[in-house]
């Protein structure tokens, strides 16, 4: 099966309409990048439960009969996508197992924000964001129809491995696509901080740190500026929240790019990923881009 997924855009399909719409995106994609496009259908058996002893799994037949129905609709969907090179799979078991499975030799995964059969659970905090934590490749997330007329790309950075290999596919679009690139780096003191010293004066010259940010967010671009010569940047320092930060800077943009963990470097201060939050509020299409070569238990 690892033919069907190596270095291709792999589709969650349900036939819902957010999922078509992923697909409509991953085939223009996959056509740019030169890569093929394998649309994959999850088959999660139903299983009858009692108070009292096992369940009943569903027949072979009825099974025989969903995998025919799936395999007519990729077919399907399949001859009205803008791509060649199209590769239709239908697999038993659970929607985020199978793509972690596509995740380990696929470019990219997209799926839709929401969905419906197989992937019941692609509401956004569950099966979407188990992917995009755990994935190893990007997981780019479709919510809204494309916007043609799109001219950047948004990408957070925060100096993290995580945040170094979203810059990398950042560049990687904006190159191919022709977009502007806004680099986007937030920070702001941590509130617990302020708290704890709430009856003193805050023992950090937040002038300094601002030279600094603005300094570490130089040396993170550097090198892919070299490389992609040809894409304008814009580089944004600034204090506030993370995931508000890089909402509103992807209004109408293309793209949002982030990694899946993050960190912050003020006084210390420890960040959780704010991949999820972002997925939450943001309606353009979002890349999570996990760090390269990160060690993977999921």
């Amino acid at each position: 099966m690892e033919d069907m997924y190596r270095g291709r855009i792999v589709v969650g399909i349900d036939g819902s309409e957010h999922s078509e719409r992923a697909a409509i995106w991953a085939a223009n994609e996959a056509a740019i990048h030169g890569r093929g496009l394998t649309l994959l259908f999850a088959i999660l058996p139903a299983v009858t439960s009692y108070a009292f002893g096992p369940g009943v799994p569903m027949s072979p037949h009825v099974m025989d009969d969903i995998r025919d129905a799936a395999a007519n609709e990729l077919r399907t969907l399949a001859d009205n996508l803008p791509c060649d090179d199209i590769l239709t799979t239908s697999v038993v078991g659970s929607p985020s197992g199978a793509l972690f499975d596509a995740s380990l030799s696929a470019a990219a995964i997209v799926v839709g924000s929401r969905g419906r059969g197989g992937f019941k659970g692609l509401l956004l905090g569950s099966v979407s964001t188990q992917i995009a934590a755990h994935a190893q490749c990007p997981v780019v997330i479709v919510r809204d129809e494309p916007r043609p007329k799109a001219s950047q790309i948004v990408v957070g950075l925060d100096g993290s491995p995580a945040s170094q290999a979203a810059l990398e596919y950042a560049f990687d679009q904006a190159s191919t696509h022709d977009w502007q690139l806004v680099a986007l780096h937030a920070w702001d003191i941590p509130s617990y901080d302020l708290i704890a010293f709430s009856d003193t004066t805050f023992p950090v010259a937040l002038s300094g740190n601002i030279e600094d940010e603005i300094r570490l967010t130089a040396v993170a671009l550097g090198g892919f500026t070299e490389k992609y010569p040809d894409v304008i940047v814009e580089t944004r320092v600034v204090r506030g929240n993370t995931a508000e930060s890089l909402v509103a800077a992807a209004a109408g943009a293309a793209m949002l790019v982030v990694g899946t963990r993050g960190h912050g470097r003020i006084v210390g201060a420890i960040v959780g990923s704010i991949s999820r939050s972002v997925m939450h509020q943001t309606e353009v299409p979002i890349a999570v881009v996990p760090a390269a070569g990160r060690p993977e238990s999921a």
